[in-house]
């Protein structure tokens, strides 16, 4: 069996073949007239002669005739080469220099086989993309399932569930996009890169802009820029985009991932439990046309209403232990993400964290002790945080330095102190909730996919 650089040199003097014979292996133009797609679906009405193009995927035969299959992002259909049809020459030419793997343009016309198959018989070839190395032939079953993500393009080529992930994951987004632009929300852009990170604790990616001299950021949640919008006197705006976190890789977790969060002035926490809701609801009936969904072999159920459960009684359902006093809030939480959270399979709304749990957040009216917020947890995984914000520039500013405590006691993911954000605030914030959702988590959720990995096109690697 021939070595993949010695595939890769025969394909190289077929490369200088093509354009010896005064072909170009990479032209500009292709005169494709219709795609794979819609010759499949309109194939007994197309009676002229047609033009595709797309990717060889196979090619068996022998003598004077050859059978193909070509594949574009619409479907895929097999081609018919034929000697008497191509003519001596330009036959032997594609016998000769045209492989699987190449983009191509076949022009010809429509039949079908004696089993019915529909198929492009071709009466012209013209190459398009001269492919210099070889499609694994079956990468379905790699054992090595990272060079999977290493290499998503190939991936994608073979594996079709998995491009189905990702057209899932497109209308997901755009159905969250048609939900939020109905209720009156403006899609907006804040600065991804920032001179002091906000919004989420958590350790930062830190640059330094040449230009200006000056350190910065890549934010780790627009949350308060979107609040200065606020301020500013927008009343419903959202952004869907990046963001960035200095943290581990896991199952749950990629160093750049995608946040949808959204601010709503004279809302509450309340409020966004039911719109939560509503949005999951929408989502679901669009995708599958019910509330139930698969996940890891369980039934997972979304129908409204949902439980709201109190943080500190989930706490004691699941250790047993009342939850312990004056201990900071990541001790704590470390417990509920390791021993609690991932028990919760079925939806819940964990309502009323403590406190100190989110520096951004409004004290309960009815309990300053507790915050009003919650976050939306399904089969072990957060999938929305949310709460009212805080508006309050003296109580922001305690936070803040209290935060500022902690990350000098050696806490990195503290937030930091943020004077221009207290400045805006004392120019005076409307009442406002705000909601973050994690897309890719969402995804996961939606897709029965267990690892982030299998839902962002490129995740985060080790170099090989």
């Amino acid at each position: 069996m021939a070595t993949i650089d010695e595939i890769r040199n025969i394909r190289l003097k077929k490369l200088k073949a093509i354009e010896a014979a005064g072909n170009l292996a990479y032209p500009v133009f292709s005169k494709r007239t219709q795609t794979i797609g819609e010759v499949l679906d309109n194939f007994s009405k197309i009676k002229k002669t047609i033009v595709l193009a797309g990717r060889l995927m196979s090619l068996r035969g022998h003598g004077g005739l050859v059978f193909g299959n070509i594949q574009d992002a619409t479907g895929k259909i097999q081609a018919m080469f034929k000697k008497d049809k191509l003519g001596d020459k330009e036959f032997q030419f594609f016998a000769d220099n045209f492989d699987v793997g190449d983009f191509v343009e076949l022009k010809g016309s429509l039949i079908k086989t004696r089993t019915k198959e529909k198929t492009l018989l071709a009466d012209n070839c013209r190459m398009l993309a001269k492919s210099l190395l070889p499609l694994p032939e079956k990468w379905h079953g790699l054992q090595d399932i990272e060079e999977r993500f290493r290499k998503r393009y190939l991936d994608l080529i073979f594996n079709k569930e998995v491009k189905e992930r990702f057209l899932i994951r497109s209308e997901i987004i755009k159905e969250l996009r048609n939900i939020l632009e109905q209720e009156g929300f403006l899609e907006v852009e804040t600065p991804i890169l920032q001179p002091i990170y906000g919004g989420a604790s958590a350790r930062p990616f830190k640059t330094h802009l040449n230009a200006q001299n000056l350190d910065l950021y890549l934010r780790i949640s627009p949350e308060l820029y979107l609040k200065r919008l606020l301020v500013a006197g927008f009343e419903k705006v959202y952004e869907i985009g990046k963001c960035f976190r200095n943290e581990g890789i896991d199952k749950a977790h990629n160093p750049d991932f995608t946040m949808l969060e959204f601010y709503w002035a004279y809302a509450n926490h309340e409020d966004l439990m039911k719109f939560t809701e509503k949005i999951i609801s929408s989502l679901l009936k669009k995708l599958f046309g019910k509330t139930q969904i698969e996940y890891k072999n369980k039934k997972l159920n979304f129908k409204s209403p949902l439980p709201r459960i109190d943080y500190e009684a989930l706490f004691k359902k699941y250790t047993g232990k009342e939850m312990p006093k004056n201990s900071n809030f990541e001790t704590i939480d470390e417990i509920f993400k390791k021993e609690i959270r991932p028990k919760i399979e079925q939806p819940i709304f964990v309502i009323n964290y403590p406190g100190s749990a989110f520096p951004l957040a409004k004290p309960l009216d009815s309990n300053p002790t507790k915050s009003a917020s919650f976050q939306f947890i399904a089969a072990g995984m957060e999938i929305v945080k949310a709460y009212s914000e805080l508006n309050n520039p003296i109580l922001q500013k305690q936070k803040f330095q209290d935060q500022e405590k902690i990350f000098k006691a050696g806490f990195e993911e503290a937030q930091r102190m943020d004077e221009d954000y207290i400045e805006a605030l004392e120019y005076g914030m409307p009442p406002a909730a705000g909601w973050g959702l994690g897309i890719d988590r969402l995804v996961m959720l939606l897709t029965n996919s267990h690892s982030a990995r299998e839902i962002i096109l490129f995740p985060t690697m080790k170099s090989k």
